[in-house]
């Protein structure tokens, strides 16, 4: 079967994808410090990070240096296939992890490729497999889903398409919309749902919690997590997960109470928690007035 790609040229250059740390400068690599002192040109995602990262490695700050994000994605890629064609080396790099990794970087490998151009890698620090080792949740077949839609309802529906997923799952987060989103994976997925949320993975202030996305979703609430947000969730054939729709009325009454403490009105908590577990809203709600725990937020 024939390619549909052209060949490359004796002239071509090399595009190279450099994975940057996720967090300690000190995770990167030898190669990394090389690539980037002999290469024609540096595409960064941000030219002011990368001064830092140099810095850190103890490198000088590439003499021709271009940025690259996905504001002027397309321009950019235009201009580094020209220098591409001409043979120069061409290394880029993100803020953190792997290009083209819900990061910039696809739209140039994908020109390179379409045009022969040779393209390679220097392996770093990746922000997924670091969470799943971390997780303790099983490993063997995941998928990595990036990050969820921004609208709310786009949200909802994209995760509950992903309800019957039975690989681990892996997903990217803005700390502003991270509890948002765990009240959406508890109605997708169930609150019993085992999963993990990684907090400033390799940093000073590294934080791994293992729980439910129910007790996930309290937490959340209540501290209000700052930092880079990678969430783990176990799919939905794992074994170690309890069966959501197993709990009693008491038990929803409890995961009411907690999504109230966690800043939701008693009835948005009382609609959610009864669609998920298939109760009668009617009998959750006289559950939940009749109880002595006292709830706020309504």
């Amino acid at each position: 079967m024939e390619s549909d790609r052209t060949p490359a040229s004796d002239d071509a250059g090399v595009l190279v994808l450099a994975g940057t740390p996720i967090g300690q400068p000190s995770d990167a690599s030898p190669r990394l410090a090389a690539e980037l002192e002999g290469a024609d040109v540096v595409a960064a995602e941000d030219t002011r990070r990368l001064r830092r990262l140099c810095s850190a490695l103890g490198i000088e700050m590439p003499e021709r240096t271009v940025s690259y994000f996905e504001g002027n994605e397309a321009m950019r890629t235009t201009e580094l296939m020209s220098v591409l064609r001409q043979g120069a080396r061409v290394v880029l790099v993100t803020d953190a992890g792997m290009p083209s990794v819900s990061d910039p970087g696809y739209r140039l490998v994908d020109a390179a490729i379409a045009e022969g151009v040779r393209v390679t890698s220097v392996p770093g620090p990746s922000a997924v497999l670091t969470a799943l080792a971390v997780s303790g949740l099983p490993v063997s077949r995941f998928s990595f889903e990036g990050f969820p839609p921004r609208r709310a309802g786009e949200r909802a529906r994209w995760l509950g398409a992903l309800a019957d997923e039975e690989r681990t799952m892996v997903f990217f987060e803005s700390r502003h919309r991270l509890a948002s989103t765990l009240e959406l994976m508890c109605q997708a997925f169930g609150p019993e749902r085992r999963a993990v949320v990684c907090r400033e993975l390799t940093k000073k202030h590294e934080e791994v919690r293992r729980d439910t996305l129910g007790g996930l979703l309290r937490w959340a609430g209540e501290s209000g997590p700052l930092g880079e947000i990678t969430i783990v969730v176990t799919g939905s054939g794992d074994e170690g997960a309890a069966n959501p729709r197993t709990v009693t009325v008491d038990d929803a009454v409890e995961i009411v109470t907690d999504r109230v403490a966690a800043g939701f009105s008693r009835k948005d908590a009382i609609a959610a928690v009864a669609r998920e577990l298939n109760l009668s809203r009617r009998e959750l709600y006289a559950a939940v007035v009749n109880t002595p725990t006292p709830t706020s937020g309504e």
